[in-house]
C-alpha cells in the first residue's frame, strides 16, 4: 500500500504547513526543514536520526524537530505508521540546541492540545489560533528549561549555509561560494557534511522542496512551483518529491 497524505495551508500565523500522513513501507531520507516539525504518532512508531543521534517517536510523546538540522524517518513495524505534524515558522521558536537533545516530549496536556488543535483545524479559525497561542507558550517553557548558552556560529559550514540559504532559490557554484568565503571548496564541502550530516548540495534540494511545498499549497500547478523553486523542471521536482514523500508533486495538498 502506497502513502496516505493530506496536506494544506491553515488559516493560522505561524503555521505553514498541516501534513497527515500514513506510510507503511516508505522510508524518509536524509533532509532539512526551514521551520519547526512538531509531530504526533497516532499508531505505530518512528525511529529516525537527528544530527546523527537515533530517536523513537511514540503515540504518548509529542515530538517537536528545529529547523535547519538533518533528520530522517522510517517506521519501527511492518505495519508502518500514521502522524499528523505542523510546520511552524522558524521564528515561531527559539531553543535549537534544547530540541536537538531532548526532541521528544513526555507531556499529555501538550499532546492533547495539539490533537484538539488538529480537529479545530477542519472548523474554526479562531478556535485553532487559540488554542495554537497555548501550545506555543508551552513549547517555549520546555525549550527554555533545555536551553545552553548557544555556541558562536562563526564556523565556514555555518557561513556556506547562510550563504546558501540567502541565495535561494538560486544556488552560488562550489566555486564561487569557495571564492567567497575564502575556502578551498573540497575544505568546505567537507567542513559542511561534517557539521550537517548531509553535503551541501543535499541540503539545497531540501530547502528547494520546502519552497516547493509551500508554491502547490497556495494552488500552484506542479511545473509553475518547480520553476519557482529553483528545480530544472516539473520532471527532476517529481523525482526529488516522490523520493522524500512517496507521491508526486502533482497529488500533494489534495484534500480527502
Amino acid at each position: 500500500m502506497g502513502p496516505e497524505i493530506t496536506a494544506w495551508r491553515p488559516n493560522v500565523p505561524g503555521i505553514h504547513e498541516v501534513f497527515h500522513a500514513r506510510f507503511t513501507t516508505h522510508a524518509y531520507p536524509s533532509h532539512t526543514h526551514d521551520a519547526w516539525t512538531l509531530l504526533i504518532v497516532d499508531a505505530g512508531m518512528v525511529r529516525y536520526d537527528l544530527d546523527r543521534h537515533e530517536h523513537g517517536a511514540l503515540r504518548s510523546q509529542v515530538t517537536l524537530l528545529p529547523p535547519g538540522v538533518p533528520h530522517d524517518g522510517r517506521s519501527v513495524s511492518p505495519e508502518g505508521f500514521r502522524k499528523r505534524v505542523l510546520y511552524l515558522a522558524s521564528d515561531t521558536l527559539t531553543g535549537v540546541g534544547a530540541a536537538v537533545d531532548h526532541p521528544s516530549l513526555r507531556d499529555p496536556l501538550l499532546r492533547d492540545r495539539i490533537h484538539q488543535l488538529h480537529l479545530s483545524l477542519h472548523t474554526e479559525d479562531l478556535e485553532a489560533q487559540s488554542r495554537f497561542a497555548l501550545i506555543r507558550d508551552r513549547l517555549r517553557e520546555h525549550l527554555a528549561a533545555g536551553e545552553a548558552p548557544p555556541p558562536a556560529r562563526a564556523s565556514v559550514a555555518h557561513r556556506l549555509r547562510d550563504l546558501l540559504d540567502a541565495r535561494l532559490p538560486e544556488t552560488p557554484t562550489l566555486d564561487d561560494a569557495a571564492l567567497t568565503l575564502d575556502v578551498h571548496p573540497a575544505s568546505l564541502v567537507r567542513a559542511f557534511s561534517r557539521e550537517f550530516g548531509i553535503p551541501p548540495h543535499r541540503y539545497v534540494t531540501g530547502r528547494r522542496l520546502e519552497l516547493a511545498r509551500r508554491h502547490l499549497l497556495a494552488g500552484r500547478p506542479a511545473a509553475e512551483a518547480a520553476s519557482l523553486a529553483g528545480f530544472y523542471d516539473q520532471a527532476h521536482l517529481t523525482r526529488h518529491f516522490t523520493k522524500l514523500l512517496g507521491i508526486g508533486p502533482a497529488r500533494y495538498g489534495l484534500r480527502r
